[in-house]
């Protein structure tokens, strides 16, 4: 065996057991961080040390490190875990190691990617004549979609932003609701519109968006506008009505994108779908293959309607690029130059599920959301927040010796900790309406039945215990 078979094989050997043991390791780290130092900084060293002797090293260092996020009982940030296929198509990637910025660098990395690219809008059943970038992330598409909205809008005032820039441009005013992710903000810093160009809209107490408060707000000012409307925000998976304010939006000249960040992936639903109908009248969306399409990380999606105005925004040219021809270049669609043949682990978990296999997987989360929420909101001591409409929700826990809302929050945020040293699942906190909750989230593949069992008991032994405390 070769060196290179020898050391790949090892590495599977680790990647399986690390799979296999996902049931019954603690969800939470269990290494500290000066146990994570203190066991990798072995220092570098003159000689270099067997490529088998590294891997295996770098195993044992590592243990106790790894977030349990792979696993079906993490509920607390939205990261879904790696079908079978997506992460072997991840290796392989990384095994055939092309840039795939362009087809001449690549030309199965390409096609490939131009496949998963129209398979995808088919999925979300969005225009089929829209164009798309496999990016880093949702915060790279939202970049992506923004900047082509930001060459859009200026040029239809005369103004030539990839030329001249934006000094003395007219300005952009954005419009976002109050329950907007954070990426939307870091999108306008990179793309220097600045995050004073943002305008908060006030949701309603279901977290959506109102007709009445788009239409004073399209009233306020003219000029270049971005609506940003969320396709499922991240505390209660809150949709907009889509079908209600695009047009309005659009009437007024606005641009419209979606942070369909997960929610996007509600089109694909059987159940859910009406949750975002209207969605495809927008202009952009941004989503995220890592999320609810299950592949490893490092995999956004921008989708944009107008292709003319997304090639604008990023393509290029140099004396030493080879133009694909017929053939799509990636680099033509992302601020990418470098960058990993993301392609192969979309076509790959979309081959594998199917369109049935998709809605199904989809409509399992939300089941499975929905029994960890009532099913933990049911416990003494606990309370409902939100129900999931899709695959988000919060509870909340009371405080058994104080009666202040302050006291409910400290207790809420106690649980949380506790429940995730427990080790059997892991949450997260947030704030809602003024009141801190713990958020069920549900995005992965391997969530099951039992999951939701064994954690509504981890949560029911945990406030028991807290509970029984005498007041200190």
């Amino acid at each position: 065996m070769s060196e290179d078979a020898a050391v790949l094989a090892r590495a599977c050997g680790h990647a399986a057991a690390y799979l296999e043991g996902l049931d019954t390791r603690s969800v939470a780290t269990t290494a500290s961080l000066d146990e994570l130092r203190r066991r990798l900084d072995v220092g570098l060293r003159a000689k270099g040390t067997r490529a088998e002797t590294v891997i295996d090293e770098l195993v044992a260092a590592t243990a106790g490190g790894h977030l349990g996020s792979a696993g079906g009982r993490f509920f607390a940030w939205v990261i879904g875990g790696a079908l079978p296929s997506a992460l072997a198509a991840d290796w392989l990637a990384s095994t055939w190691d092309v840039n795939a910025t362009m087809y001449a660098c690549g030309p199965a990395a390409a096609v490939t990617e131009e496949i998963a690219g129209e398979w995808v809008k088919e999925a979300l059943d969005l225009p089929h004549g829209a164009s798309f970038a496999f990016t880093t992330g949702c915060q790279l598409a939202h970049m992506t979609c923004l900047a082509a909205a930001r060459h859009a809008l200026l040029a239809r005032v005369g103004w030539d932003v990839e030329q001249d820039g934006l000094t003395g441009a007219p300005p952009i005013r954005v419009l976002a609701t109050e329950q907007r992710h954070g990426s939307i903000e870091r999108a306008l810093r990179f793309l220097g519109l600045g995050t004073r160009s943002l305008e908060a809209l006030a949701t309603g107490p279901d977290g959506r968006l109102g007709p009445e408060v788009l239409r004073e707000a399209l009233a306020r000012g003219g000029g270049p506008t971005i609506l940003v409307l969320d396709a499922a925000d991240l505390n209660i998976g809150a949709c907009d009505p889509f079908a209600e304010l695009i047009p309005m939006a659009r009437a007024a000249g606005a641009w419209v994108h979606v942070d369909g960040a997960f929610g996007l992936w509600a089109r694909a639903s059987r159940d859910h779908r009406h949750l975002v109908d209207g969605v495809e009248l927008a202009d952009s969306w941004a989503t995220d293959a890592h999320k609810w399409l299950n592949t490893p990380q490092d995999n956004g999606i921008a989708i944009v309607r107008d292709r003319a105005a997304h090639r604008a925004a990023m393509t290029l040219t140099a004396h030493y690029l080879v133009a694909g021809g017929e053939a799509r270049d990636a680099i033509d669609w992302t601020p990418d130059w470098t960058r990993r043949a993301r392609g192969y682990a979309v076509y790959a978990a979309l081959r594998e599920l199917g369109r049935d296999g998709l809605a199904a997987m989809i409509d399992g989360c939300c089941r499975h959301a929905a029994a960890l929420a009532s099913g933990i909101g049911e416990l003494a001591g606990a309370e409902l927040v939100a129900a999931p409409t899709l695959n988000q929700g919060l509870v909340r826990f009371l405080a058994p010796h104080g009666a202040t809302a302050a006291d409910h929050d400290a207790f809420t945020d106690t649980m949380i900790t506790a429940i995730n040293l427990e080790g059997t699942a892991f949450f997260s906190g947030t704030l809602w309406q003024g009141r801190r909750a713990m958020r069920i989230s549900v995005v992965n593949w391997r969530t099951c039945d039992e999951d939701v069992r064994a954690s509504v008991a981890a949560v029911e032994r945990v406030l028991a215990r807290l509970r029984s405390q005498p007041a200190v």
